[in-house]
Formats: C-alpha cells, sequence, structure tokens
C-alpha cells in the first residue's frame, strides 16, 4: 500500500508454513506477490513475482516467512530483484526480511540476485531466527550495474541466531562513495558477490571442511553447526556456479 505523505510505496507481505506442505498465511502486498507452486513430500514452495517495478529509491518492502515445527518451506524468486532510481533520489529504499523457523522444520530460502542500477540506493536485511533443531540454507547474490553500467549503492546485512544465540551477523557495503569497495581487498574489481549459509544439527558431529573452491570462493565451517560459501565473480552466471559448487560439497559432506 502507499503510505501517505511518502515518495515510495510501504509493503509487507507475509507466508506461514505449517507441516505436510501447508500454507495457512500467504499474503501478497504490492509490489511483492506471492504464488504458491508444486512441490513434492512434505515441502510447500512459494515464488515471488515482482508486481510492479520496485524497489525504488523511497520504497519500504518487508517480507517475512515462519516456518512451524516440523514444517518443510521453499522460498525462491521469479526473477532477480532490480534496484532503480526512483521519486526521492535522495532516499535509500529498503528491503526487511524477517525468517523464523521452528523445531525440526526447514526452510530453503533461495532467492535470484539483486542487481544494483546505476543512481540507485538499497539498504537489505535479512533476519533469521532458528530453533536448536531447524535447518537452513540461505543463498544470497548481489550483482553491481546492470551489463556495462557503473552500480548504484547498495547495503546488505545477514543476521542470523540459532536457539536464541548470534550464529552469523554479516554487513556487506558497495557503490560509490563506500570506502575500498572495489579494492582488491572486497571486490577486486569483480562485479557479483554472494554466499551460501547451510546450518544443520548435522554439522555439529561431522563439520564441514574449509576449503577453496577456486581463486574467488571458498567454503568456510562457522563455529556452531553451519557452514558457509562465499564467493565473488565478474557476472551472476559465474556467481553462481561457485556457490553451487560449495553446495555440492556440504551435500556430500551431511
Amino acid at each position: 500500500m502507499n503510505a501517505p505523505g511518502r515518495a515510495g510505496v510501504v509493503a509487507h507481505a507475509r507466508i506461514a508454513a505449517a507441516p505436510g506442505g501447508a500454507l495457512p498465511v500467504l499474503r501478497s502486498e504490492a509490489p511483492l506477490a506471492l504464488r504458491r507452486t508444486r512441490a513434492a513430500g512434505p515441502w510447500a514452495q512459494v515464488a515471488v513475482v515482482g508486481a510492479m517495478s520496485a524497489p525504488l529509491g523511497g520504497d519500504r518492502l518487508r517480507l517475512t516467512a515462519e516456518v512451524a515445527a516440523g514444517a518443510a518451506l521453499r522460498v525462491g524468486s521469479a526473477a532477480a530483484t532490480l534496484a532503480l532510481p526512483g521519486r526521492a533520489p535522495s532516499e535509500p529504499a529498503t528491503y526487511d526480511t524477517a525468517l523464523a523457523v521452528g523445531e525440526g522444520g526447514e526452510l530453503r530460502w533461495l532467492p535470484e540476485p539483486v542487481i544494483s542500477a546505476r543512481g540507485s540506493e538499497l539498504h537489505t536485511t535479512t533476519r533469521v531466527d532458528l530453533a536448536a533443531g531447524a535447518r537452513l540454507v540461505l543463498r544470497e547474490e548481489q550483482v553491481l550495474g546492470r551489463a556495462g553500467e557503473e552500480p548504484g549503492r547498495l547495503r546488505a546485512r545477514l543476521t542470523v541466531r540459532r536457539d536464541g544465540r548470534p550464529l552469523f551477523d554479516q554487513q556487506l557495503a558497495f557503490g560509490p562513495g563506500t570506502p575500498g569497495w572495489d579494492g582488491g581487498a572486497v571486490l577486486g574489481g569483480h562485479r557479483a558477490v554472494g554466499q551460501l549459509l547451510v546450518v544443520d544439527p548435522r554439522l555439529a558431529d561431522a563439520p564441514a571442511e574449509a576449503r577453496s573452491l577456486g581463486g574467488t570462493a571458498v567454503l568456510t565451517p562457522l563455529a556452531g553447526p553451519g557452514a558457509l560459501v562465499t564467493a565473488v565473480a565478474d557476472d551472476a552466471l559465474a556467481l553462481r556456479r561457485l556457490l553451487e559448487r560449495g553446495a555440492g560439497y556440504l551435500c556430500r559432506s551431511r
């Protein structure tokens, strides 16, 4: 819905998954359209479809997903999220995601990349709360600029808590005005960056082994039942291949 007196759009979409593939809550709010898609077994599956151009400068978007104890949910998106300048160029867009997974539940959060177009400014936050026996596979990918285009400004923070305790907290910032973002210690001239986070109680007894996945990707065990694959690449396709390579190692180790 549009908020009175604001240049942007304010929207909050919600998903709730229950055991047996049920979706007791599936509430869309433009520009965030949620569509149930076919899934087998105990899984519920949802695709996020952009119902209009967003996020634009000044937009305030929020997406909430709750996975009940013993439930299983997969969430993807129909296309990349394209951040564009809006009617309030001095005001960033925000996209907040809040995820919660109950005991014995599983969430696979696998959206398509966020693309930061020239002149845009987007702040994203993803907050995850996991029960002790919950499982999570979460992928984030950012692409800095469209083909041949300078990027906008992008800030992304991901925090994960497990059993009420911090497990992971990371903030990334890229684009004009961000110190060192394109230097050798950060992107080193690459234009795509991403991570794949896996949290699984089984990794407590058999932790993933740290390994290089090529010159620009690495798999790292976390101080808890989890592992992280991080990568930079020249483009979105090369980035996805690196993250999938890391996922393959994790699947073999579980």
